[in-house]
């Protein structure tokens, strides 16, 4: 069994689409990838901060799913990350109502002993500064280091974030990002540049149009699945997460072939994530609808053709 540790926000996200509104629920980056790797036979454990305003069930969610929350400290008295946006009616845009940074202002994650040797590690998105500390505190160096970045760091925190993207292995951003980290339109072009600034693999996410894989000369693309019903993004880019580092945790095998069914995988989970609010649809999934899904991916992308 591989042993991954996450390490990201657990939160409180309040949510509307034009679906609905949720009130306030679990969510944070570390919240998702965790239930996403829980598909996987894998020793997961979650490094955070929250308040003890934050529900124990909450807790208990994440402990049911055999996720180890030792390294999660609990504020007395203070205040949980807090998240409330609102979607537009395409799901691809939304407005940010209201951020409250609470106990993740003053966070300085502490990795639990028994998983300072872990086979990967999911730098959720956070301060550069905040993601390099945990690289640092690590007994031996991980077989894979993950990490997901966003825009806002790009602007305020560049120098930083340059700086732990050259120990870092795998990089996920979406495709604005990409372009603004590089100044290449091209996602090829960019992709080439990030792979000069330190990381082998880059991972580059196209929301509903999928997701590409780069390493050196070799390219692979995973599409999204097409659904009936999509009624919430929230996570589904960490839920992507969880299920690519939580396959390769779990398989051990780190080549370029089996980061394309990585890939898969958390194309796969990331198409549950969005078909209810928040994590609902995560908390309840079960093994036989993961598999069945992933034979509607195969039989989407797989075909015949004969070559002269």
């Amino acid at each position: 069994m591989g042993k991954l540790l996450i390490v990201g926000t657990v939160a409180i996200d309040e949510i509307e689409t034009p679906f609905g509104k949720t009130g306030k629920v679990l969510g944070g980056a570390a919240t998702f990838i965790g239930l996403a790797a829980s598909q996987f036979d894998v020793e997961s454990g979650i490094v955070s901060i929250v308040g003890d305003d934050l529900p124990d069930a909450y807790l208990e969610t994440l402990k049911s799913k055999n996720i180890d929350l030792t390294g999660v400290e609990i504020v007395e008295g203070g205040k949980t990350f807090y998240w409330k946006g609102k979607y537009h009616n395409d799901l691809n845009s939304r407005d940010t109502l209201i951020t409250d940074l609470n106990t993740l202002a003053d966070f300085r994650p502490k990795v639990p002993e028994h998983f300072n040797d872990s086979d990967v590690v999911m730098l959720g998105n956070l301060h550069p500064s905040v993601q390099l500390s945990v690289i640092q505190q690590m007994k031996t160096r991980p077989k894979l280091i993950v990490l997901d970045t966003m825009n806002f760091w790009m602007d305020n925190a560049l120098t930083e974030l340059k700086e732990v993207i050259q120990h870092i292995d795998v990089i996920t951003i979406n495709d604005e990002e990409a372009r603004q980290l590089t100044e290449e339109y091209s996602l090829v072009k960019a992709a080439e540049a990030i792979q000069k600034m330190g990381p082998k693999y880059v991972v580059i996410k196209k929301g509903e149009h999928g997701a590409l894989l780069f390493h050196k000369e070799q390219i692979f693309f995973a599409p999204a699945l097409p659904l009936e019903e999509v009624f919430d993004p929230t996570g589904a880019g960490d839920t992507f997460a969880g299920g690519f580092t939580g396959y390769l945790a779990a398989t051990n095998d780190l080549s370029f072939e089996n980061m394309k069914n990585a890939v898969i995988h958390g194309s796969n989970l990331a198409s549950f994530c969005v078909e209810r609010f928040g994590t609902e649809r995560m908390e309840n999934l079960r093994r036989h609808e993961v598999d069945k899904r992933l034979h509607e991916f195969k039989a989407l992308t797989q075909f015949d053709i004969e070559l002269k």
